[in-house]
């Protein structure tokens, strides 16, 4: 069993992790610090909630110590982080100002949404590390606020999700303006041909740590499915929020225009509720994070992308208003709760249009998801077809969890995916094994 202590980190980050109580990394860490150490280029494949931000930010801090010259330069920093989401760029600034806490180190975020004079202030003032969202960034950079000819060390985090956000074009405008002699990292949970060609062109002999959790689901999140008429999913919400152990639940819609709905509907209940997405201003999406967190609001009603970067303990449910048409989202989504060793519990409403996308996410997860059939909007109609569609695209049988019959696809199957599905495909990754996978660990460092 590998521990921090072990991986060569200097002092001052052994002691802001034991602060922390992080004793032993995830896969992830352990196998990626010891590289990035040494100053290689690496590619990971791996989500939210591997640990990832302090995989590339522990080397970059010790690093950047190392080779220390001074006082940061005005408008000139040394390292740049790009995260697709605001949320995201704030959760690793303050994640590297944690680690870094016993350090000289000088870190910066800067994203859209806000004011831009606070920033630029920060910017002159000198700063080591920059993290920022793309659009932001380009917007200094032609401002002639900040120059990224001394940058060594870049990180671009959650490729693929700025690659569907359509960021890509902005990542590789900023990237021209970087030195070609430099320490890379890039992060993405899926790899489509666009992203594996942007990783040719970024990185110089990486190593490639894979780590995969799409494919696989904490065993502390009961998961369960109920089938529900698209026209009752509401008066289902409130039916499960009857129940006071839903304490703290993030609802996920697919789009904003639900979100909206959904958070409407809930306060109109008198549920104490948030709601955060695209639409929304940061100081409002950062107010409905703070109510959430403080335990001000009950519910937290967020799309996809607005959730990227969201990292709250003690979410007791996650609750799939709509189940999402990419199964790695699935996966990502119930991965907001049972953290820190705790329990969880992921309950999805599934409608006549949304019996594809559960197949998808049990085939992906390599287990049924139970069926909960007591409750006053159960749609038998719906579950049959369900189990017919699986039938019809029967291969072989296996055990599933809950004692069905589980149907895996043949290799010929073409199943035609509704509107909006998965454009790139899904990548199956490979599980990288700990000696330590079945242990009980202690708190690692999950950020």
């Amino acid at each position: 069993m590998i521990k921090f202590s072990e991986l060569n980190l200097i002092e001052p980050l052994q002691k802001s992790l034991l602060l922390q109580g992080y004793e032993i990394p995830t896969a992830i860490q352990a196998q990626s610090i010891p590289f990035l150490i040494k100053g290689k280029d690496l590619l990971g494949v791996a989500q939210t909630g591997t640990g990832k931000t302090a995989a590339f930010s522990l080397p970059l801090l010790q690093s950047l110590t190392r080779s220390a010259i001074g006082r940061p330069k005005a408008g000139k920093p040394r390292a740049l982080i790009l995260a697709p989401t605001r949320e995201l760029a704030i959760q690793i600034g303050d994640s590297i100002k944690i680690y870094g806490k016993f350090l000289s180190i000088i870190t910066t975020t800067i994203y859209g949404g806000i004011s831009q004079l606070k920033q630029i202030a920060a910017l002159n003032r000198g700063v080591d590390i920059v993290v920022s969202t793309p659009g932001r960034l380009l917007d200094l950079i032609n401002q002639n606020k900040i120059s990224l000819k001394g940058i060594e060390f870049y990180v671009l985090d959650e490729a693929d999700r700025m690659l569907d956000m359509g960021f890509i074009h902005d990542v590789k405008k900023i990237t021209k303006q970087i030195p070609e002699k430099r320490q890379t990292l890039l992060f993405s949970a899926t790899m489509p041909n666009e992203i594996a060609n942007l990783a040719k062109g970024l990185l110089n002999n990486p190593v490639k740590i894979e780590v995969a959790v799409q494919s696989t689901t904490a065993d502390r999140i009961d998961q369960q499915v109920l089938f529900v008429e698209k026209s009752k999913k509401r008066n289902l919400l409130s039916y499960i929020l009857e129940d006071k152990g839903v304490s703290r639940a993030l609802v996920f819609t697919r789009t904003k225009h639900g979100a909206n709905r959904v958070a409407k509907y809930l306060e109109q209940q008198n549920i104490r509720t948030g709601v955060i997405h695209g639409n929304k201003s940061q100081n409002a999406r950062q107010n409905a994070l703070k109510g959430f967190k403080d335990g001000k609001l009950r519910i937290l009603v967020a799309t996809d992308i607005a959730a990227r970067g969201i990292d709250i303990d003690k979410v007791t449910h996650v609750i799939n208003f709509n189940l999402p048409n990419e199964p790695e989202i699935y996966v990502h989504r119930i991965g907001r709760t049972a953290r820190a060793g705790l329990e969880g519990q992921a309950i999805s409403f599934c409608d006549e249009e949304e019996r594809d996308y559960l197949f998808d996410i049990e085939r992906v997860i390599r287990k049924f998801v139970d069926v909960r059939v007591e409750h006053p909007f159960h749609a038998q109609n719906i579950r049959d077809a369900k189990k017919s569609f699986a039938r019809k695209n029967n291969n072989r049988a296996t055990s599933g969890a809950n004692g069905e019959k589980r149907q895996k696809l043949t290799s010929s199957h073409k199943k035609k995916r509704p509107k909006g599905g998965n454009k790139h495909g899904i990548m199956e990754l490979k599980n990288i094994k700990s000696q330590n996978s079945r242990k009980k660990r202690p708190q690692s460092g999950k950020n």
